[in-house]
C-alpha cells in the first residue's frame, strides 16, 4: 500500500487569553515500500481559525489511518481487536469488580419448651360441708371415720409420691397433751378462712420444741400464737362450733439437722406446698 503522508497537529487552548496557543505540527510519512513511517516534528505555527480547523484536521488523519487498518490482513491488527475485527472488551469492563450481594441475616426460629404448668387444686370437704381445704390435684385424700354419731373423722393427705404428709382431725371428741418443752417459733401466720370463727385466731405455725436435749420440729394449726406474747407455750384446742380441729404435718423423728436446715426446707417447694394447704383451711 502506498501512503503519501498525513499531518497530525497538537493544539493547546489557553483559557486566560481565550486564544489558541502554539500549534505544533507533526508529519507522519510512510515509505513507498511499506516500511514503518517516520514521525518528524514540524514547524510551530499559530492557527488562523477557531477549533473547527483542528477538529477537521484530526478527523482527516483518523480516516486515513482507518483506511490503512481496514486493508490489513486478519490477525495482524491491534491486539485489542478480536478475531472478527471487533473491538475487544475494554480493560475497565474486564476488571470491573463483581457485583456485591448484601447478605441478609434471617432470624432462626427457636422453640423453647415451656416449664410444666403447676398442678391445679382440688378441694376436700368434710361430710357436714362446713370445713374444707385445698390440696394439689395430683395428690389424694383418704378419710377415716370411726364414728358418725358423734362424728369423728381424720383426713390424711398423700403427696404425688404416695407419702402421707398431713393429718387433719375434725370431730366432737378430742384431748390435749401439754408439755414443759421450750419452744422456738420459726414462722407463724393467721389462717384467713378461720378468722372470726374462733378466738384467738388459728395460725399456721412452724416451730421447734426442745426437751431433754432433743429437738422436735412441728408444723400445723395452733390456737392463736404458738407462744404467747409473755413467752408461754400455748397448746390450746381450736373449737369450731361443737367440734375440734387439729392439723399436723407428719415428720419423721429427726427431719432436720438444725434450725437453719429446717428454714431452708420450709421455704422450699415442699414446705411452701404444705403451708399452702394449712392456710387454705376454711370454715363456714
Amino acid at each position: 500500500m502506498r501512503f503519501a503522508g498525513a499531518m497530525l497537529m497538537g493544539i493547546t487552548y489557553s483559557p486566560s487569553s481565550s486564544r489558541w496557543a502554539d500549534v505544533e505540527r507533526w508529519d507522519l510519512r510512510l515509505t513507498p515500500d511499506g516500511r514503518d513511517g517516520l514521525l518528524s516534528k514540524g514547524t510551530p505555527m499559530r492557527p488562523a481559525h477557531r477549533p473547527t480547523y483542528f477538529l477537521a484536521a484530526t478527523a482527516a488523519a483518523a480516516l486515513a489511518l482507518g483506511g490503512c487498518a481496514a486493508g490489513a490482513p486478519a490477525g495482524s491488527g491491534d491486539p485489542s481487536t478480536g478475531a472478527a475485527g471487533q473491538p475487544a472488551a475494554s480493560a475497565s469492563s474486564a476488571s470491573a469488580p463483581p457485583a456485591t450481594v448484601s447478605a441478609t441475616t434471617v432470624p432462626v426460629a427457636t422453640t423453647t419448651t415451656p416449664p410444666p404448668a403447676p398442678a391445679g387444686l382440688a378441694t376436700f370437704k368434710f361430710p357436714d360441708g362446713r370445713l374444707s381445704f385445698d390440696y394439689p390435684a395430683d395428690w389424694r385424700v383418704e378419710v377415716f371415720e370411726p364414728s358418725q354419731s358423734p362424728y369423728v373423722g381424720t383426713a390424711t393427705i398423700y403427696n404425688a409420691s404416695g407419702n402421707d404428709v398431713i393429718n387433719i382431725y375434725y370431730g366432737t371428741i378430742a384431748d390435749i397433751v401439754a408439755g414443759s418443752a421450750s419452744r422456738t417459733v420459726l414462722e407463724t401466720d393467721p389462717v384467713p378462712g378461720l378468722v372470726g370463727h374462733f378466738v384467738p385466731t388459728p395460725h399456721s405455725s412452724f416451730f421447734v420444741d426442745r426437751s431433754d436435749g432433743a429437738a422436735h420440729y412441728r408444723m400445723g394449726l395452733t390456737a392463736g400464737l404458738p407462744v404467747s406474747p409473755d413467752g408461754k407455750v400455748q397448746d390450746g384446742l381450736i373449737m369450731l362450733g361443737d367440734r375440734v380441729l387439729t392439723a399436723d404435718v407428719l415428720f419423721t423423728d429427726s427431719p432436720f439437722a438444725n434450725d437453719e436446715a429446717a428454714k431452708d426446707w420450709y421455704w422450699g417447694v415442699e414446705g411452701r406446698t404444705l403451708k399452702a394447704i394449712l392456710m387454705s383451711v376454711s370454715y363456714r
